[in-house]
């Protein structure tokens, strides 16, 4: 039984059988469940029709919209803050924000209403201060664990510091800029259904969740968790393709090092 072996290396025909089967078990369990409250797999399809028909892919869009800004922008500050720690002025401004992981968007609300007044615009600062402090957290630590061998080969063949900055720094670790992308835009959907609840006048897959969970529908609050969850995975497969594209030297370094 090589599967319970420690460090065992399995094919990936094994992988696929060991995934469906405790699929298989977990549907079981989900089943044979004593819980009341959870409803069982066809109610939840059956939510779904009817969510769908309600017209639920009109608020799927509104929140896609909002996700693609914040994920943009994000991306943006987080990025231009971490490749700017190059320069030793900028350090302690990247390491002050990216404490600021441990602070509630709650109670930045308020501020960002006054000052910037809309729904709209509130909500996608919430979300890409949100989603800001963790990138910036990962792209730090990308940074910070490049080796110093590195710079020192760069420097040996006559490249201006800014250059050094450009070959290791941001071409050296853009693969793993791509990973720290694809893990931390997982974070947005996990803050958007409280974001677009607090701020409900455009609607959004957050409201919907809401409405649902407050009248005790949790066959649709279900239904809604698996239409966020199978965008999450289809968004996750997308950021990963364009790292593939963008980086395929990446996956070949893989197979060297696994060989």
């Amino acid at each position: 039984m090589g599967i319970f072996t420690p460090n065992k290396v399995i094919s990936p025909a094994t992988f696929r059988l060991i995934l469906l089967g405790e699929a298989a078990l977990f549907l079981i369990i989900w089943l044979a469940s004593p819980f009341k409250v959870l409803p069982r797999p066809m109610e939840v399809f059956t939510a779904l029709g009817e969510l769908w028909r309600g017209g639920i892919g009109q608020e799927l869009i509104v929140s896609l919209g909002l996700f693609m800004q914040a994920l943009a922008l994000s991306t943006v500050i987080s990025t231009s803050l971490a490749y700017l720690t190059v320069i030793p002025v900028f350090r302690p401004l990247a390491l002050v924000v990216s404490r600021g992981r441990f602070l509630s968007l709650v109670g930045f609300s308020v501020v960002f209403t006054l000052m910037l007044g809309g729904d709209r615009p509130v909500k996608l600062a919430m979300l890409t201060l949100g989603m800001s402090v963790f990138l910036l957290t990962s792209l730090l630590s990308i940074i910070a664990e490049i080796p110093r061998s590195q710079y020192d080969y760069a420097r040996t063949l006559r490249l201006s510091e800014w250059r050094v900055v450009w070959e290791v720094v941001i071409r050296g670790t853009i693969d793993k800029v791509f990973d720290a992308v694809r893990q931390n835009a997982a974070i947005a959907w996990t803050l958007l259904p409280m974001v677009e609840a607090l701020y409900r006048s455009e609607g959004g897959l957050g409201v919907a969740l809401d409405i649902q969970r407050k009248y005790f529908h949790m066959d649709k609050v279900f239904a809604i968790q698996l239409i966020v969850l199978c965008v999450g995975l289809f968004q996750d497969y997308a950021v990963g393709l364009i790292r593939q594209i963008v980086c395929p030297w990446a996956d070949l370094n893989k197979e060297r090092s696994d060989a």
